[in-house]
């Protein structure tokens, strides 16, 4: 049973062979290689994300090459010097954390030392991590170790950010870049240690907590102890959802149905819904943005099950066959770059990627036709209205300022316009927007939904979307909000002659 006061999870459970690395099989054939044919490296630099067995890999290499049992493949982990390395007592395997010693004088030192003959293995083994923080004299200063380093020397040095370390340390090292674990591996070795410490966790769990870990198996192994600290050796499927800050909320398919039906209202009340009861909007992102991938994958075939219940694949199955991919992977698009801001209370980023998700079925849609009554009198035939020379842009290619039609120019150019600007809320509702007219200094805007006009008219983004305007057409303008639900421009010419709606026929 797990007792509170045992050794760390991370670290009890840290691999001591390298057959005992998880997902790492690429390095760890290659070291055994090298070890059974003596040839190890006088360097190595280890490469990858966080918590994917670096360091680890190190102290194995460094009991391997050491072990009394000799030294020709994997270590003893009984002789004298395997069980020092791994208690960290071992003298000649001297580990240096280059974040909190990145200065030129503590390589220095490095290089003085070096030189001693091991006290009592055959190697002296100096494992660097996160080199990539030295300085750049403190690297320089390596660099002429690792040139000449001498026979009873091996240097392991592992980075997470393997572009900040020079090229020419990279250059005499051999280099393994270690992957992200897979979720599969993660459950398979959270299931070992849960058996192992008596935790009880249903398999659901399991793939709740490797999915959290982002491919960090250190993390994995964190985020189980924090669970079994918490709420002791019997843990369900809730639990772990509240630990995480999964919301769990049905309404995350919900937003995913409204979606696929292409409904707009029905998927903003949604949101609304969700605001109202005080969720996290950003793990509520987070979980639709789930939904809305395992729809895509569902959609390919690719066979992809891990963290959904056998009922959410039947509803995503039955989503999938009611939409096209394109519509999905513009859904997953737009969701998976929705920046809810530091506030976490903003709907405004959500309501604009379900509008943004429902383009593509918007576009199919043809203008409602109106029937109007005979008109008292007939229209008068009117020539058409001269035509404005406007350049036609491609490839965003501003329009020179002399075009003769302010208008037109910001029309043509709004795309441009907007990607240029900073990524805010003022953009993101300007984009829901069209520049519709110009008068005097004042630029007309038209919102196909009330709440992005009445959001628009707040004092802070009118002002950020004057500026923006502004600085464009390069002179001082205002900006006047209107909500225009539809292109009725035709009507309302008629209307103004007299005619009457009597009935709105949608195809």
């Amino acid at each position: 049973m797990y007792s509170m006061g045992s050794q760390v999870f991370y670290r009890k459970w840290r691999p001591q062979t390298l057959a005992e690395l998880v997902g790492q099989e690429h390095v760890t054939q290659t070291l055994l290689n090298a070890l059974k044919s003596d040839r190890v490296s006088h360097a190595y630099l280890f490469c990858g994300p966080r918590g994917t067995g670096k360091t680890s890999t190190g102290r194995i290499l460094a009991k391997a090459i050491n072990c009394l049992s000799g030294g020709k493949g994997e270590p003893c982990n009984t002789c004298r010097i395997c069980t020092a390395v791994t208690e960290g007592r071992a003298l000649d395997v001297i580990e240096i954390d280059a974040a909190s010693n990145t200065g030129v004088d503590n390589i220095r030192d490095l290089r003085e030392k070096v030189n001693y003959a091991p006290n009592e293995a055959r190697f002296k083994v100096y494992i660097i991590d996160e080199v990539h923080m030295l300085s750049t004299s403190a690297s320089n200063a390596l660099l002429k170790t690792l040139e000449e380093p001498p026979p009873h020397a091996i240097f392991i040095l592992a980075t997470t950010e393997t572009h900040k370390v020079l090229p020419t340390i990279i250059s005499r090292c051999q280099r393994f870049d270690f992957h992200r674990i897979s979720q599969a591996d993660i459950v398979k070795r959270l299931t070992q240690i849960s058996c192992a410490e008596g935790i009880d966790i249903p398999p659901e769990g399991f793939n709740l907590l490797a999915r959290s870990a982002t491919g960090s198996l250190r993390d994995a192994a964190n985020i189980l102890e924090q669970m079994v600290t918490f709420y002791g050796t019997h843990i369900d499927v809730a639990q772990i959802k509240a630990i995480l800050g999964i919301t769990g909320d049905w309404r995350a398919k919900e937003l995913v149905k409204n979606i696929v039906l292409n409904d707009v209202t029905a998927g903003i009340k949604t949101i609304h819904s969700v605001n109202d009861d005080g969720l996290d909007l950003k793990q509520f992102t987070r979980e639709v943005a789930e939904y809305l991938r395992a729809l895509m994958l569902i959609k390919t075939n690719v066979n992809d099950s891990a963290g959904f219940t056998a009922e959410d694949l039947a509803e995503l199955r039955d989503y999938a066959n009611k939409t096209s991919l394109a519509q999905i992977l513009k859904a997953v698009r737009v969701f998976n770059q929705v920046d809810i801001g530091i506030d976490n209370y903003s709907t405004l980023p959500l309501e604009l990627a379900i509008i943004d998700s429902a383009v593509i079925a918007e576009e199919k849609k043809a203008v409602p036709v109106y029937k109007t009554e005979p008109l008292s009198r007939p229209l008068k035939e009117t020539a058409p209205p001269p035509t404005t020379a406007v350049p036609v842009i491609k490839d965003h290619a501003p329009v020179p300022v002399d075009a003769g039609n302010e208008a037109e120019r910001l029309k043509l150019n709004w795309k441009l316009v907007l990607d240029g600007s900073p990524r805010n809320n003022t953009v993101a509702l300007l984009r829901s927007g069209r520049p519709a007219e110009m008068q005097g200094n004042c630029v007309v805007i038209t919102f196909k939904y009330p709440i992005h006009k009445e959001q628009m008219e707040k004092p802070d983004n009118k002002k950020n979307a004057e500026k923006i305007i502004s600085d464009y057409l390069g002179h001082v303008c205002t900006v006047l909000c209107i909500h225009k639900p539809e292109d009725t421009h035709l009507v309302d010419a008629a209307l103004k002659m007299g005619a009457q709606i009597t009935s709105v026929e949608d195809k």
